[in-house]
C-alpha cells in the first residue's frame, strides 16, 4: 500500500477528525497505518516518550492508529510567538525561528525534513495518512508548499478534499479548491468528502451530483454532525468549544473560568475538567466571569511576559490577586504559572525583550529563561495520588518550597496553585480529588459522579464513535484503494 493526504477547503474542515477516524477505521480492518502531517502550526502540543514534540492532532491520531507516538508523524512544528515569528520544531526539537516573510519561499531545508520523515514511515507502515494544513487553494503558498499538493506531488500522493458544510459555501469551496489548482495537481485530486451535514441527505444530493460532473471528483461520502465529540485542537478556532449536551445552569455545577489569553497555548489542559459532569468549564476574556468563577484558570502562553502585561491592561491581575486575598482558588500552568510568581528574568530575550519583569507575586517562586528548552514527561503524586504529565517551556522556576506546599514539581500558596506539567488534569483520580477541594473552598456542592468513566476512556470512546461513523458514511473500500493506486 501506500499513503493518502486529507486536505481541506479551508482551516478547520475537519482533517484532522477525518484522519482520525480513517485511522481507527483502517486499524480495525488490521491494516498497519500510522498517521503523518508534514508541518503543523500550533501551540498545542505534546511531547512523546522519546522526548520530542508533536502536534496534539498527531498525537491522538497515532492513539486512534495504536501506534507509538514519534517525531516523524509531525516533522516541522511551527509555534507562533507573534504575527510575524514562528519558532520551528523540526523532529520533535528547537530549530530556530521562521519569519512571515520566509513562510512562501524560506522552508526548503523543512521541506526535506518532512518528505524524509514520511520516507521513514512508509518504509515501516503499510499506510500513511497524511493530514493537509490550511487549504491547498491557497495558491499565493504554492511556490514553498510541502503540505498540500507539494507533498502530493512530491510522493505521487491521491488527495482527498474535505468540506464542512455546517460553515455555509461548501459546494462553492469545493469547486473552486479545484478551479485554483493547476492541471498537474488538480490531476491528483481522487475525491472530497463532505463533513457535518445536518438534515436530509437526499436534499444535497443534487449539488454533489453537479461539482461531480463539473469536476470529475467523486464523492466518498457524507459525514453527519457526530454531536458529543471533541478534539485536541491545532489552533485558537477550536478553544472554548467545550460543552456538555443539554447544559443548564445548575446552582449545583463548578463553574471554571480558564482566560484566554491572547497568546494562548496548549489550552487543552482543561478538556479533561470540562468532561466532568457538572463542571462548566468557560473560556473568556471578561474580568466579571473571573471574579464569579469557582476556579480560575490561567492556561499556557508562548510570551509569558506580553500575555502577563495584557493581564493587567485588562484588569483580570487585579482580580487573580484579589481572589488570592479572599481564599478563592487560583490555577496556574506553564504560563500561568510563571505569571504568579515574584519575578520573571530574561536576560537574553528569549521570550520577550524585557530583562526582568514582577510577577503577581502569588507564589514564591524566579523564572529563568535560557535558550535550553524543557521537553519531559514527570510523574510524581499529590496526596497520594499517581499524577503524570509533560512539559514544555524554557523557563527555569527556583521556587522557595519553605513558603509554600509542593505541587506537581511546582508550589501551592493557600489558594494559589502554580504547575509547568501541562496533562496532569487528564489523570482522573487526581483531576476529582482536586476538583473536590476545590469545590469545598469554594461552598460548591459538586461531586464527581461515582462511577463515572475516566478521560482516557473517554477519548477511545471519542474515537470509536468518529470511526463508526466513517465506516458507515464514507465508501472506505474504495477510499483506501487510493493507497493502492487504484
Amino acid at each position: 500500500m501506500g499513503g493518502i493526504l486529507v486536505a481541506g477547503t479551508s482551516s478547520d474542515a475537519g482533517k484532522s477528525l477525518v484522519v482520525t477516524a480513517l485511522c481507527r477505521a483502517a486499524r480495525r480492518r488490521g491494516i498497519d497505518v500510522v498517521p503523518y502531517k508534514a508541518q503543523n502550526m500550533s501551540n498545542n502540543s505534546m511531547v512523546c516518550s522519546d522526548g520530542s514534540e508533536i502536534g496534539r492532532a498527531q498525537f491522538l491520531q497515532a492513539t486512534a492508529a495504536k501506534v507509538i507516538p514519534e517525531s516523524a508523524m509531525n516533522p516541522v512544528l511551527l509555534k507562533p510567538g507573534t504575527d510575524r515569528r514562528s519558532f520551528i520544531v523540526l523532529r520533535g526539537k528547537p530549530a530556530g525561528v521562521l519569519e512571515a516573510g520566509q513562510y512562501a519561499t524560506g522552508r526548503r531545508h523543512l521541506a526535506e525534513a518532512a518528505w524524509a520523515a514520511y520516507d521513514e514511515l512508509a518504509a515501516a507502515h503499510d499506510m500513511v495518512l497524511c493530514e493537509g494544513a490550511g487549504s491547498p487553494a491557497e495558491i499565493n503558498l504554492r511556490a514553498g508548499d510541502y503540505t498540500n499538493m507539494g507533498l502530493a506531488r512530491q510522493k505521487n500522493l491521491p488527495v482527498v478534499l474535505v468540506g464542512d458544510i455546517d460553515r455555509g459555501g461548501v459546494l462553492a469551496s469545493l469547486f473552486g479548491t479545484w478551479a485554483l489548482l493547476d492541471d498537474e495537481d488538480r490531476g491528483l485530486l481522487a475525491g472530497y468528502i463532505i463533513n457535518k451535514f445536518r438534515g436530509d441527505e437526499s436534499v444535497l444530493a443534487p449539488g454533489l451530483a453537479e461539482i461531480t460532473r463539473r469536476t470529475g471528483m467523486p464523492s466518498f461520502g457524507v459525514l453527519p454532525w457526530v454531536p458529543g465529540v471533541w478534539l485536541d485542537g491545532e489552533d485558537a478556532l477550536e478553544v472554548g468549544r467545550w460543552r456538555h449536551d443539554g447544559d443548564s445552569d445548575c446552582p449545583e455545577d463548578l463553574r471554571v473560568a480558564v482566560v484566554r489569553l491572547p497568546r494562548i497555548s496548549n489550552a487543552t489542559d482543561v478538556d479533561a475538567m470540562a468532561a466532568e459532569a457538572g463542571v462548566d468549564v468557560q473560556v473568556t476574556t471578561n474580568p466579571n466571569t473571573c471574579e464569579r468563577a469557582d476556579v480560575l484558570v490561567l492556561p499556557g502562553s508562548r510570551s509569558t511576559v506580553r500575555d502577563l502585561e495584557w493581564l493587567r491592561s485588562t484588569g483580570i491581575a487585579d482580580v487573580v490577586v484579589r481572589r488570592a486575598s479572599q481564599g478563592r482558588t487560583v490555577l496556574g500552568i506553564c504560563g500561568g504559572y510563571q505569571m504568579l510568581t515574584r519575578l520573571i528574568i530574561d536576560p537574553d530575550g528569549q521570550e520577550s525583550q524585557t530583562e526582568r519583569t514582577e510577577g503577581l507575586g502569588l507564589l514564591p517562586v524566579e523564572v529563568t529563561f535560557g535558550a535550553r528548552k524543557t521537553l519531559a514527561t514527570p510523574s510524581g503524586s499529590w496526596r497520594g495520588i499517581d499524577v503524570g504529565g509533560y512539559e514544555i517551556h524554557h523557563g527555569r522556576m527556583d521556587v522557595d518550597l519553605s513558603a509554600g506546599e509542593p505541587f506537581l514539581d511546582g508550589v501551592r500558596v493557600g489558594s494559589v496553585w502554580g504547575t509547568m506539567w501541562h496533562g496532569a488534569f487528564e489523570c482522573d483520580e487526581f483531576r476529582r480529588a482536586w476538583l473536590a477541594e476545590a469545590a469545598d473552598r469554594a461552598g460548591s456542592a459538586w461531586r464527581p459522579v461515582e462511577g463515572a468513566i475516566g478521560y482516557g476512556q473517554r477519548r477511545e470512546q471519542m474515537i470509536d464513535v468518529l470511526a463508526d461513523a466513517v465506516e458507515e458514511h464514507l465508501d472506505l473500500d474504495r477510499l483506501f484503494r487510493l493507497a493502492d493506486g487504484c
